[in-house]
């Protein structure tokens, strides 16, 4: 998943991987966070294969990759492929940042991968707006973008952004060992509570502690 969201369960170590700072600047580049997240998605594939659905040289999408293998989110399938064709596959489902703090540690990584992800956000939006048309009349219906305008502290945001994670967890999770129903799809679901810059947020507030859990 590449999407910034609490999450109310402890990370479960056979699907999650929990950010340190080594894997906050290793994943501090939206090629990195999309490569991950089609990995994860799709299943094991080559960099060239990646490079071609990306737009991007397989050399640069090659580096990329190794780059992720350093700090464990990929590793070579070596049930595929041969001596000339390298295949790569994710080595967990779900990022978990649990330590906050890495933000005042690593801000430059920090905001970097922040930036990653609501970048890899707004491209699986805009992928299935485009494909809006092509969709089946069900599917048409099920589409919904909304947004609120809410006044809250700090302390409100967090139980609001737990308590709609905790909504989620109620559903199958696209990784889950159960078998889906008939015309079960992959569905994102991506949850933002921010501070609007245009509501004018008090200086002293831009200070306020995050002790939440996100997971991408």
């Amino acid at each position: 998943m590449t999407e910034e969201k609490r999450w109310p369960h402890s990370p479960d170590p056979q699907t999650d991987v929990v950010l340190d700072a080594r894997g906050l600047r290793a994943m501090a580049h939206p090629v990195r966070v999309q490569l991950v997240g089609l990995l994860r998605r799709l299943g094991p594939s080559t960099a060239t294969r990646l490079a071609e659905r990306m737009g991007l040289t397989s050399g640069a999408t090659s580096y990329h990759l190794r780059q992720l293998a350093a700090a464990g989110f990929v590793t070579e399938d070596t049930e595929r492929g041969n001596a000339r064709e390298r295949w790569w596959k994710a080595v967990h489902q779900n990022t978990v940042w649990s330590d906050r703090d890495l933000a005042e540690q690593e801000p430059e990584a920090a905001i970097g991968f922040l930036r990653s992800v609501v970048a890899a956000n707004a491209l699986t939006t805009q992928r299935a707006l485009n494909e809006f048309d092509a969709m089946s009349r069900s599917w048409r219906h099920a589409f919904d973008f909304s947004d609120w305008a809410l006044r809250l502290t700090p302390e409100e945001s967090r139980e609001l952004a737990e308590e709609l994670a905790a909504v989620v967890a109620r559903y199958r999770r696209d990784d889950a060992r159960e078998e889906a129903p008939e015309g079960a799809e992959r569905v994102a679901v991506v949850l933002q509570v921010l501070p609007d810059p245009a509501g004018g947020l008090p200086a002293d507030e831009a200070d306020a502690g995050d002790e939440g859990e996100g997971r991408v």
